[in-house]
């Protein structure tokens, strides 16, 4: 992406990769766990070639600037409340947002509560928050890929394993999709003090309200794959249910989680199908 921007909302600072014409439809991408705004680089690249604007940002605690003490700093409410403070600061009143894993929550929560900013939405890998709350509750296969959040929210704990022997651990949950420069530079990003705590604060953060998320309202796509180890059928194919709107379900065979790394095209060409929202 060509270059990075601080925006500074609520006295937070974000680092935030843009790219592409000023005067072109806006999209903004949010990045998941454990990665940064470095993950959307294949995807933002076709679009960009397509003559969008792309904006993405180091999410709250990501960002060197952006990162509070505190879990109750790092609840959805709150990170969705810095997407609606990167639209003001970029001048942007509607805009297509997509979100991959993490982002992809704070995507669906910012679209339900927030539809007259929405152009149209793409949410990668995570469902509906009430379709994976209610997987987490109905389907023993989700409860079972979800066991590793236990671990993620003991503090300090969970800070220990994932860094230990070179950050062993957190370099084992990517596949060969993401290449051994990005992985190191996600590893460098939270090993920096506070950093890895500050992301996981958005597991500690987690509570049940989040499954009574509401319905969104805005033309939507929901990409999910079939080798995804975090998230299984059972929500995905919920997922539609709580889509009062244009909706398409994008399933893609024998990919990882990882999607915008392994399939950027099938992401690109979503957004491209809802250009003008």
């Amino acid at each position: 992406m060509a270059s990075t921007e601080p925006a500074t909302y609520d006295d937070l600072t974000f680092d935030v990769r843009v790219a592409g014409p000023r005067d072109g439809p806006p999209v903004v991408l949010l990045h998941g766990f454990p990665e940064t705004s470095r993950s959307w680089t294949p995807v933002a690249r076709l679009l960009v070639e397509r003559g969008f604007r792309v904006i993405a940002p180091d999410q709250r605690g990501y960002s060197p600037g952006a990162r509070p003490n505190g879990v109750e700093h790092y609840a959805v409410p709150a990170l969705a409340g810095d997407v609606l403070g990167l639209l003001d600061e970029f001048g942007l009143d509607r805009v297509h947002l997509v979100g991959h894993d993490w982002g992809a929550a704070v995507a669906w929560y910012f679209a339900a509560y927030n539809p007259d900013r929405v152009s149209a939405l793409t949410a990668v890998s995570v469902p509906h928050l009430a379709a994976y709350g209610w997987a987490l509750r109905e389907d023993a296969d989700q409860r079972e890929r979800s066991s590793y959040i236990g671990l993620f929210r003991e503090e300090g704990k969970a800070e220990t394993l994932l860094l230990a022997d070179d950050a062993r651990r957190l370099r084992a949950m990517f596949t060969s999709a993401v290449d051994h420069d990005s992985v190191d530079h996600y590893v460098s990003a939270l090993s920096a003090p506070g950093a890895l705590t500050a992301a996981l604060n958005w597991y500690r953060a987690m509570t049940r309200d989040l499954d009574s998320t509401p319905p969104v309202r805005v033309p939507t796509t929901y990409i999910w794959s079939t080798a995804d180890i975090a998230i299984g059928r059972a929500g995905a194919e919920r997922c539609g249910e709580f889509v009062d709107a244009e909706y398409d379900f994008v399933v893609l065979p024998d990919v990882s989680h990882w999607i915008p790394e392994e399939a950027p095209a099938e992401i690109a060409n979503a957004i491209s199908r809802r250009r003008n929202g």
